[in-house]
Protein backbone atom coordinates (compact mmCIF):
# COMPACT_ATOMS: atom_id res chain seq x y z
CA UNK A 1 0.00 0.00 0.00
CA UNK A 2 1.62 3.29 -1.04
CA UNK A 3 1.54 5.63 1.95
CA UNK A 4 -0.56 8.78 1.65
CA UNK A 5 -0.15 9.94 5.25
CA UNK A 6 -1.72 13.38 4.81
CA UNK A 7 -4.15 12.43 2.03
CA UNK A 8 -1.41 12.42 -0.60
CA UNK A 9 1.35 10.08 -1.71
CA UNK A 10 4.14 12.65 -1.80
CA UNK A 11 4.68 14.19 -5.25
CA UNK A 12 2.46 11.64 -7.03
CA UNK A 13 -0.97 12.27 -8.61
CA UNK A 14 -3.77 9.70 -8.01
CA UNK A 15 -4.05 9.07 -11.76
CA UNK A 16 -0.35 8.20 -11.81
CA UNK A 17 -0.83 5.78 -8.92
CA UNK A 18 -3.65 4.04 -10.76
CA UNK A 19 -1.49 3.79 -13.89
CA UNK A 20 1.28 2.19 -11.82
CA UNK A 21 -1.16 -0.46 -10.57
CA UNK A 22 -1.86 0.73 -7.03
CA UNK A 23 -5.08 -0.80 -5.72
CA UNK A 24 -5.20 0.59 -2.18
CA UNK A 25 -3.58 3.51 -0.33
CA UNK A 26 -2.89 4.21 3.31
CA UNK A 27 -3.89 7.41 5.11
CA UNK A 28 -3.25 8.36 8.72
CA UNK A 29 -5.90 9.27 11.28
CA UNK A 30 -3.43 11.13 13.52
CA UNK A 31 -2.27 13.62 10.92
CA UNK A 32 -5.65 14.05 9.24
CA UNK A 33 -7.31 14.59 12.62
CA UNK A 34 -5.08 17.61 13.27
CA UNK A 35 -4.78 18.92 9.70
CA UNK A 36 -7.31 19.58 8.20
CA UNK A 37 -9.66 17.71 10.57
CA UNK A 38 -12.02 14.79 9.99
CA UNK A 39 -15.13 17.00 10.17
CA UNK A 40 -13.92 19.15 7.28
CA UNK A 41 -13.05 16.07 5.21
CA UNK A 42 -16.49 14.56 5.94
CA UNK A 43 -18.14 17.86 4.95
CA UNK A 44 -16.32 17.70 1.61
CA UNK A 45 -17.50 14.17 0.83
CA UNK A 46 -15.06 11.98 2.72
CA UNK A 47 -11.44 11.03 2.20
CA UNK A 48 -11.93 9.43 -1.23
CA UNK A 49 -13.50 12.56 -2.70
CA UNK A 50 -11.14 14.86 -0.81
CA UNK A 51 -7.99 13.31 -2.30
CA UNK A 52 -9.44 12.21 -5.64
CA UNK A 53 -8.87 8.48 -5.07
CA UNK A 54 -11.86 6.19 -5.62
CA UNK A 55 -10.14 2.90 -4.89
CA UNK A 56 -9.83 1.46 -1.36
CA UNK A 57 -8.14 3.37 1.46
CA UNK A 58 -6.87 1.96 4.76
CA UNK A 59 -6.45 4.40 7.65
CA UNK A 60 -4.03 3.81 10.50
CA UNK A 61 -5.47 4.52 13.93
CA UNK A 62 -2.83 7.04 14.98
CA UNK A 63 -1.42 4.71 17.63
CA UNK A 64 1.96 4.31 15.94
CA UNK A 65 2.43 8.08 15.67
CA UNK A 66 1.45 8.67 19.30
CA UNK A 67 3.81 6.04 20.66
CA UNK A 68 6.70 6.50 18.24
CA UNK A 69 6.83 10.23 19.04
CA UNK A 70 7.55 9.33 22.66
CA UNK A 71 8.72 12.79 23.69
CA UNK A 72 5.12 13.99 23.16
CA UNK A 73 3.57 11.40 25.50
CA UNK A 74 1.95 12.76 28.64
CA UNK A 75 -0.11 9.90 30.05
CA UNK A 76 -1.24 6.38 29.13
CA UNK A 77 -4.06 4.66 31.00
CA UNK A 78 -6.75 2.09 30.32
CA UNK A 79 -9.05 4.74 28.87
CA UNK A 80 -6.58 6.06 26.27
CA UNK A 81 -3.46 8.14 25.74
CA UNK A 82 -2.77 11.84 26.29
CA UNK A 83 -0.01 13.49 24.26
CA UNK A 84 1.10 16.77 22.78
CA UNK A 85 0.19 17.46 19.15
CA UNK A 86 3.26 17.71 16.94
CA UNK A 87 1.53 20.59 15.14
CA UNK A 88 0.98 23.08 17.96
CA UNK A 89 2.16 21.36 21.14
CA UNK A 90 -1.29 21.41 22.73
CA UNK A 91 -2.42 18.43 24.82
CA UNK A 92 -4.66 16.01 22.92
CA UNK A 93 -6.21 12.68 23.76
CA UNK A 94 -6.85 9.56 21.72
CA UNK A 95 -9.12 6.80 22.94
CA UNK A 96 -10.50 3.83 21.00
CA UNK A 97 -13.72 5.78 20.65
CA UNK A 98 -11.95 8.88 19.29
CA UNK A 99 -9.90 6.86 16.82
CA UNK A 100 -12.99 4.99 15.60
CA UNK A 101 -14.95 8.23 15.22
CA UNK A 102 -12.14 9.94 13.27
CA UNK A 103 -11.94 7.00 10.87
CA UNK A 104 -15.72 6.78 10.57
CA UNK A 105 -15.86 10.42 9.45
CA UNK A 106 -12.91 9.96 7.09
CA UNK A 107 -14.89 7.16 5.46
CA UNK A 108 -11.96 4.84 4.81
CA UNK A 109 -12.57 1.28 3.64
CA UNK A 110 -10.42 -0.27 6.38
CA UNK A 111 -10.12 1.27 9.87
CA UNK A 112 -7.43 0.12 12.27
CA UNK A 113 -7.92 -0.31 16.01
CA UNK A 114 -5.95 1.91 18.37
CA UNK A 115 -2.98 0.00 19.78
CA UNK A 116 0.21 0.45 21.80
CA UNK A 117 3.36 -0.03 19.70
CA UNK A 118 6.60 -0.16 21.71
CA UNK A 119 10.18 0.19 20.38
CA UNK A 120 12.56 -2.73 20.04
CA UNK A 121 14.11 -3.83 23.30
CA UNK A 122 11.13 -2.86 25.46
CA UNK A 123 11.14 -4.91 28.71
CA UNK A 124 8.70 -7.79 29.02
CA UNK A 125 6.47 -6.09 31.63
CA UNK A 126 5.98 -3.16 29.23
CA UNK A 127 5.19 -5.54 26.36
CA UNK A 128 2.76 -7.43 28.57
CA UNK A 129 0.98 -4.20 29.49
CA UNK A 130 0.88 -3.17 25.81
CA UNK A 131 -0.78 -6.47 24.92
CA UNK A 132 -3.32 -6.09 27.72
CA UNK A 133 -4.28 -2.53 26.82
CA UNK A 134 -4.29 -3.18 23.07
CA UNK A 135 -6.72 -6.05 23.66
CA UNK A 136 -8.86 -3.95 26.01
CA UNK A 137 -9.05 -1.14 23.46
CA UNK A 138 -9.88 -3.58 20.65
CA UNK A 139 -12.77 -4.97 22.70
CA UNK A 140 -14.17 -1.45 23.06
CA UNK A 141 -13.61 -0.56 19.43
CA UNK A 142 -14.99 -3.79 17.98
CA UNK A 143 -18.64 -2.74 17.73
CA UNK A 144 -18.40 1.04 17.58
CA UNK A 145 -20.15 2.82 14.68
CA UNK A 146 -18.30 2.74 11.39
CA UNK A 147 -18.68 4.23 7.92
CA UNK A 148 -20.91 2.29 5.49
CA UNK A 149 -19.05 -0.82 4.37
CA UNK A 150 -16.01 0.00 6.51
CA UNK A 151 -13.96 -2.97 7.72
CA UNK A 152 -12.14 -2.95 11.04
CA UNK A 153 -8.79 -4.64 11.65
CA UNK A 154 -7.24 -5.43 15.03
CA UNK A 155 -3.48 -5.22 15.65
CA UNK A 156 -1.56 -7.94 17.47
CA UNK A 157 1.33 -6.98 19.73
CA UNK A 158 3.95 -8.78 21.80
CA UNK A 159 7.25 -7.86 20.17
CA UNK A 160 9.53 -10.87 19.75
CA UNK A 161 8.03 -12.71 22.73
CA UNK A 162 6.24 -15.84 21.39
CA UNK A 163 4.04 -16.30 24.45
CA UNK A 164 2.84 -12.69 24.46
CA UNK A 165 2.31 -12.75 20.70
CA UNK A 166 0.17 -15.88 21.08
CA UNK A 167 -1.78 -14.31 23.95
CA UNK A 168 -2.47 -11.20 21.88
CA UNK A 169 -3.45 -13.10 18.75
CA UNK A 170 -5.78 -15.56 20.46
CA UNK A 171 -7.64 -12.80 22.31
CA UNK A 172 -8.11 -10.68 19.18
CA UNK A 173 -9.04 -13.58 16.90
CA UNK A 174 -11.73 -14.55 19.42
CA UNK A 175 -13.27 -11.10 18.85
CA UNK A 176 -13.70 -11.96 15.14
CA UNK A 177 -12.43 -8.83 13.38
CA UNK A 178 -12.52 -8.38 9.60
CA UNK A 179 -8.74 -8.67 9.39
CA UNK A 180 -5.61 -8.61 11.52
CA UNK A 181 -2.35 -6.71 11.52
CA UNK A 182 0.99 -7.82 12.88
CA UNK A 183 2.15 -4.80 14.85
CA UNK A 184 5.15 -4.17 17.07
CA UNK A 185 7.71 -5.44 14.55
CA UNK A 186 10.01 -3.55 12.17
CA UNK A 187 10.68 -1.13 15.03
CA UNK A 188 14.45 -1.62 15.28
CA UNK A 189 14.83 -5.29 16.23
CA UNK A 190 17.23 -7.77 14.58
CA UNK A 191 15.98 -8.46 11.06
CA UNK A 192 16.20 -12.25 11.17
CA UNK A 193 14.46 -12.29 14.54
CA UNK A 194 11.75 -10.09 13.01
CA UNK A 195 11.20 -12.56 10.15
CA UNK A 196 11.05 -15.47 12.59
CA UNK A 197 8.51 -13.63 14.73
CA UNK A 198 6.47 -12.85 11.59
CA UNK A 199 6.31 -16.55 10.75
CA UNK A 200 5.00 -17.33 14.22
CA UNK A 201 2.62 -14.37 14.31
CA UNK A 202 1.07 -15.03 10.90
CA UNK A 203 0.47 -18.68 11.77
CA UNK A 204 -1.70 -17.57 14.69
CA UNK A 205 -4.06 -15.58 12.46
CA UNK A 206 -6.96 -16.91 10.34
CA UNK A 207 -6.05 -17.96 6.82
CA UNK A 208 -9.34 -16.68 5.41
CA UNK A 209 -8.86 -13.08 6.59
CA UNK A 210 -6.29 -10.48 5.52
CA UNK A 211 -2.98 -10.41 7.36
CA UNK A 212 -1.26 -7.04 7.38
CA UNK A 213 2.39 -6.40 8.31
CA UNK A 214 2.69 -2.79 9.40
CA UNK A 215 5.73 -0.91 8.18
CA UNK A 216 7.83 -2.88 5.71
CA UNK A 217 8.62 -1.83 2.14
CA UNK A 218 12.08 -2.90 1.01
CA UNK A 219 12.06 -5.58 -1.71
CA UNK A 220 13.66 -8.30 0.40
CA UNK A 221 11.43 -7.56 3.37
CA UNK A 222 8.26 -7.59 1.26
CA UNK A 223 9.08 -10.95 -0.30
CA UNK A 224 10.10 -12.47 3.02
CA UNK A 225 6.86 -11.51 4.79
CA UNK A 226 4.81 -12.69 1.80
CA UNK A 227 6.55 -16.06 2.14
CA UNK A 228 5.43 -16.12 5.77
CA UNK A 229 1.75 -15.60 4.95
CA UNK A 230 1.33 -11.80 4.88
CA UNK A 231 -1.13 -10.23 2.41
CA UNK A 232 -0.81 -6.47 2.99
CA UNK A 233 2.06 -4.15 3.88
CA UNK A 234 2.86 -0.47 3.78
CA UNK A 235 5.94 1.70 4.09
CA UNK A 236 7.15 5.20 3.23
CA UNK A 237 10.37 3.68 1.89
CA UNK A 238 9.75 4.01 -1.89
CA UNK A 239 8.99 7.75 -1.80
CA UNK A 240 11.37 8.57 1.05
CA UNK A 241 14.18 6.74 -0.74
CA UNK A 242 13.36 8.67 -3.89
CA UNK A 243 13.72 11.95 -2.03
CA UNK A 244 17.26 10.95 -1.05
CA UNK A 245 18.13 10.36 -4.72
CA UNK A 246 18.00 6.56 -4.72
CA UNK A 247 16.21 4.13 -7.02
CA UNK A 248 15.07 0.57 -6.36
CA UNK A 249 15.94 -1.85 -9.17
CA UNK A 250 15.97 -5.58 -9.80
CA UNK A 251 19.74 -5.61 -9.30
CA UNK A 252 19.79 -3.52 -6.15
CA UNK A 253 19.57 0.08 -5.07
CA UNK A 254 21.12 2.86 -7.16
CA UNK A 255 22.42 5.98 -5.42
CA UNK A 256 22.14 8.54 -8.19
CA UNK A 257 24.33 11.01 -6.32
CA UNK A 258 27.22 8.73 -7.24
CA UNK A 259 29.46 10.22 -9.96
CA UNK A 260 29.55 6.90 -11.82
CA UNK A 261 26.12 7.71 -13.28
CA UNK A 262 27.08 11.10 -14.74
CA UNK A 263 27.45 9.67 -18.28
CA UNK A 264 25.26 6.58 -17.93
CA UNK A 265 22.72 6.66 -20.75
CA UNK A 266 20.82 3.55 -19.58
CA UNK A 267 17.39 3.65 -17.90
CA UNK A 268 17.21 3.00 -14.19
CA UNK A 269 15.98 -0.54 -14.76
CA UNK A 270 15.94 -2.34 -18.12
CA UNK A 271 12.42 -3.49 -18.92
CA UNK A 272 10.72 -1.13 -16.46
CA UNK A 273 7.78 0.71 -18.01
CA UNK A 274 7.54 3.60 -15.52
CA UNK A 275 7.69 7.23 -16.79
CA UNK A 276 11.28 7.63 -15.55
CA UNK A 277 12.57 4.55 -17.35
CA UNK A 278 10.58 5.05 -20.56
CA UNK A 279 11.99 8.49 -21.28
CA UNK A 280 15.07 9.35 -19.23
CA UNK A 281 18.60 8.15 -18.60
CA UNK A 282 20.42 7.62 -15.33
CA UNK A 283 22.65 10.54 -16.30
CA UNK A 284 19.69 12.90 -16.66
CA UNK A 285 18.09 11.73 -13.42
CA UNK A 286 21.42 12.16 -11.64
CA UNK A 287 21.57 15.71 -12.99
CA UNK A 288 18.08 16.45 -11.65
CA UNK A 289 18.93 14.99 -8.25
CA UNK A 290 22.24 16.83 -7.95
CA UNK A 291 20.56 20.11 -8.86
CA UNK A 292 17.68 19.44 -6.46
CA UNK A 293 15.12 19.69 -9.23
CA UNK A 294 11.63 18.64 -8.15
CA UNK A 295 11.13 16.64 -11.34
CA UNK A 296 13.93 14.28 -10.31
CA UNK A 297 12.26 13.45 -7.00
CA UNK A 298 8.92 12.96 -8.73
CA UNK A 299 10.35 10.64 -11.36
CA UNK A 300 12.23 8.59 -8.76
CA UNK A 301 9.07 8.37 -6.64
CA UNK A 302 7.10 7.09 -9.63
CA UNK A 303 9.83 4.57 -10.41
CA UNK A 304 10.20 3.24 -6.86
CA UNK A 305 6.45 2.89 -6.40
CA UNK A 306 6.11 1.21 -9.78
CA UNK A 307 8.99 -1.14 -8.99
CA UNK A 308 7.41 -2.35 -5.74
CA UNK A 309 3.93 -2.63 -7.26
CA UNK A 310 5.38 -4.70 -10.12
CA UNK A 311 7.28 -6.82 -7.60
CA UNK A 312 4.15 -7.75 -5.64
CA UNK A 313 2.24 -8.32 -8.90
CA UNK A 314 4.97 -10.78 -9.87
CA UNK A 315 4.69 -12.42 -6.45
CA UNK A 316 0.92 -12.85 -6.88
CA UNK A 317 1.41 -14.45 -10.28
CA UNK A 318 4.09 -16.79 -8.92
CA UNK A 319 1.79 -17.81 -6.05
CA UNK A 320 -1.00 -18.56 -8.53
CA UNK A 321 1.41 -20.75 -10.53
CA UNK A 322 2.55 -22.55 -7.38
CA UNK A 323 6.12 -21.34 -7.94
CA UNK A 324 6.52 -18.57 -5.38
CA UNK A 325 9.47 -19.89 -3.39
CA UNK A 326 11.57 -20.55 -6.50
CA UNK A 327 10.58 -17.17 -7.97
CA UNK A 328 11.44 -15.41 -4.71
CA UNK A 329 14.85 -17.08 -4.48
CA UNK A 330 15.68 -16.00 -8.04
CA UNK A 331 14.53 -12.43 -7.42
CA UNK A 332 16.60 -12.10 -4.25
CA UNK A 333 19.67 -13.66 -5.86
CA UNK A 334 19.48 -11.14 -8.70
CA UNK A 335 19.23 -8.27 -6.26
CA UNK A 336 22.50 -9.25 -4.61
CA UNK A 337 24.30 -7.59 -7.51
CA UNK A 338 23.52 -4.21 -5.93
CA UNK A 339 25.39 -1.17 -7.20
CA UNK A 340 25.67 1.78 -4.86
Amino acid sequence: MPVGTKATVKAVDPDELRALGAEILLGNAYHLHFRPGEELIAELGGLHAFMGWQRPILTDSGGFQVFSLRDTLLQVDDEGVTFRSIYDGRPARFTPEVSARVQELLGSDVAMCLDICLPAGAPRPALEEAVRRTTLWAERQRDLPRAPGQLRFAITQGGLDPELRRRSSEALVALDFDGYAIGGLSVGEDREAMFEATTEAAALLPEDKPRYFMGIGDPEGVLEVVARGVDLFDCVLPTRTARTGSALTRTGRLNLRNARFARDDRPLDEGCGCPACRRFSRAYLRHLVSQREILGLRLLSLHNLGFLLDLVAGARQAIERGEFLAWKAEALEQAKGAVG
